[in-house]
């Protein structure tokens, strides 16, 4: 019985990030928001703040954006997990980059090539604002959160502080017991 709800959990995990990975277009975080909704709300795996810390942990953690992936397959399923959430988002994905690169390449002077990627241009920028929208939802629990928040993202914007020393404050606010 136990052996049948394991299974049962690698097979979800597996369904939610290949079919993730094909949708991941512009680059993984355009996929989190679906991430976060089927890990939070749908199979009930994790609470959204827990999500939001796993997403942070993934961020400051050098490596690819998406894995925070592996990082929820590890939490729901252990290595087992880890492994299946990390090669359902990788694989279909890297599979399709590598059959449609030569066709992209080949039709790289036609005119319908650059109206196409303007086009993709603002559907990314909005799956990126989506994905802050979920992110700062989970996290800003209350007026302090939300204010760290708004004064990184202003700082962020205003400035050419570097990320790191945003994130860095903000740590250093946690241990300061500011949220």
């Amino acid at each position: 019985m136990a052996a049948s709800g394991v299974t049962d959990t690698l097979l979800s995990l597996a369904g939610i990030f290949l079919r993730l990975s094909l949708l991941a277009f512009g680059g993984g975080n355009t996929v989190l928001p679906e991430m976060q909704r089927e890990v939070v709300e749908v199979h009930r795996w994790m609470t959204a703040t827990d999500f939001a810390s796993l997403f942070a942990l993934a961020q400051a953690a050098p490596g690819p954006n998406l894995m925070v992936a592996t990082l929820i397959g590890f939490r729901v399923a252990g290595l087992p997990g880890a492994l299946v959430a990390t090669v359902g988002i990788i694989g279909p994905s890297s599979v399709l980059t590598m059959a449609t690169v030569s066709v992209w390449h080949r039709f790289r002077d036609k005119p319908w090539r650059r109206v196409v990627q303007a086009g993709i241009t603002p559907v990314t920028v909005g799956f990126v604002a989506a994905t802050a929208a979920v992110i700062v939802k989970a996290a800003d629990v209350n007026l302090a959160l939300t204010a760290v928040t708004a004064v990184v993202a202003g700082l962020s914007l205003a400035t050419r502080l570097h990320p790191l020393w945003l994130l860095g404050g903000g740590g250093l606010l946690g241990v300061l017991g500011a949220g």
